[in-house]
């Protein structure tokens, strides 16, 4: 049998397991996604209870079939999202959507006692995001929710949970509680004197690299306490590389610098920057925004104003002409000024244009440059940036990647030779008991 590390690797949409062997190449993947559910509010979210039972029977059916022998397990998921637990380790809420509306100016009073917004968002670097802050999701339920409040014994990330399935141990990591939480002081890295005022008790991070040995179905593999997947997506390009920005491309664009030492400013702060952390602990200063899905709900509207395939795009021959003469231009047609706040598509917007490759050519122009905007706002002063790799479903196009050379020329724009990044990332700290 050959020795491998599994991962769980849980997207928003597709949920998936890779095998990964002593040279850490893939040598088995199954993908799936689930239907989603409703939670009491009649709102959208995942189906947690479908997503454990596939999560436990892929294991054990890997184990059964006896071509793989798993050595160690570990968990790459989206961050935002909580499991509550009661005194017998019951999950006693569903998997609350991050989407999910959540008006900000109901929590006035906590912000105010915590420093005000632009502060308190600062010192944990965490834009007031709502339902993607973790903290206020728990405040949210404690306040609305009492009867479910009341229950709640313990609190886990979303990696960490699906690591109790296996375990039945509490943990936490650094990977999670710094990702866009507001309950991890980063001035001071450690958890924000608020979790403490408001008698909430989180369980102690811990290095990503230790795991715990458990007996499952009758062999004993080492089970990882599981990470947050953009932190997990640049371990991979840590290991090879130095002095990059690592660009995260998907529904969220995220652009993650790790060798910034500086704190996170006011300024960076009002213009969609925030940080993350690595395993160990260390900031990852970055830029997160919702670029993906304002390519994603115009392809659906050029398809139908142009009257061709929703994949069009893909099919499109490079234009740098087309690139050149819409960076002299410089119009906004589809995107804000400053941080975007709507991501929906207005087919209107495509009256300005006679063809689909012009229209599509100035949305990845506006998509492009905002990136590079948010890149420079990430690094450091007087550093001297080399190299940025491009990670996720955007490193297969064309258009953006000629945008990004156009627009940072000094600067060499590489295609991250990793694929399934946060999967890979995840096993790459399991490797000690391979």
């Amino acid at each position: 049998m050959t020795n491998v590390i599994a991962v769980i690797d849980i997207g928003k949409t597709n949920k998936k397991i890779f095998l990964f062997n002593e040279n850490f190449d893939t040598v088995y993947q199954n993908s799936t996604q689930f239907e989603e559910i409703e939670d009491e509010d009649g709102f959208p979210c995942d189906n947690i209870e479908a997503i454990e039972l596939w999560v436990l029977n892929e294991i054990k059916k890997i184990q059964v079939q006896g071509v793989f022998k798993i050595k160690a397990i570990n968990f790459s998921t989206h961050g935002a999202s909580l499991i509550y637990l009661d005194k017998d380790g019951n999950r006693i809420a569903p998997l609350y959507n991050y989407l999910k509306p959540l008006d900000i100016e109901r929590f006035n009073s906590f912000y105010k006692s915590n420093g005000g917004v632009e502060e308190f968002s600062r010192k944990t670097a965490s834009p007031a995001y709502g339902m993607l802050n973790v903290g206020l999701q728990m405040l949210w339920i404690k306040t609305e929710k009492p009867e479910v409040w009341n229950k709640v014994h313990s609190i886990l990330h979303y990696p960490q949970y699906l690591s109790f399935l296996f375990t039945k141990k509490i943990a936490s990591d650094y990977t999670s509680v710094g990702a866009h939480t507001a309950i991890w002081d980063f001035d001071n890295m450690k958890y924000h004197n608020w979790l403490s005022d408001a008698h909430i008790n989180l369980p102690m991070p811990t290095n990503g690299r230790e795991a715990i040995i458990t007996e499952l179905n009758g062999d004993k593999v080492a089970v990882g306490t599981g990470l947050h997947d953009s932190s997990s997506s640049i371990i991979p390009v840590l290991e090879k590389e130095s002095n990059f920005i690592l660009l995260s491309t998907g529904t969220w664009i995220i652009a993650m610098n790790p060798y910034s030492t500086e704190k996170l400013t006011t300024q960076q702060l009002q213009n969609n920057c925030l940080c993350f952390m690595t395993p160990e602990k260390k900031q990852i200063k970055s830029s997160m925004q919702f670029l993906g899905r304002i390519h994603e709900v115009y392809l659906k509207a050029l398809s139908d104003y142009f009257q061709v395939d929703i994949n069009t795009h893909l099919e499109l021959v490079l234009n740098p002409n087309l690139c050149l003469e819409i960076i002299d231009q410089d119009v906004k047609v589809f995107l804000a000024e400053g941080i975007d706040k709507d991501f929906e598509a207005h087919p209107d917007l495509l009256q300005k244009f006679f063809s689909y490759e012009t229209a599509y050519y100035q949305l990845v122009y506006e998509i492009s440059k905002k990136v590079i905007v948010a890149i420079d706002l990430i690094l450091d002063k007087d550093s001297e940036l080399s190299n940025i790799f491009v990670s996720g479903g955007f490193n297969r196009n064309e258009v953006f990647l000629k945008y990004l050379t156009l627009l940072k020329k000094n600067v060499a724009i590489k295609i991250s030779e990793c694929k399934n990044e946060s999967a890979l990332g995840a096993a790459l700290l399991m490797k000690e008991y391979l």
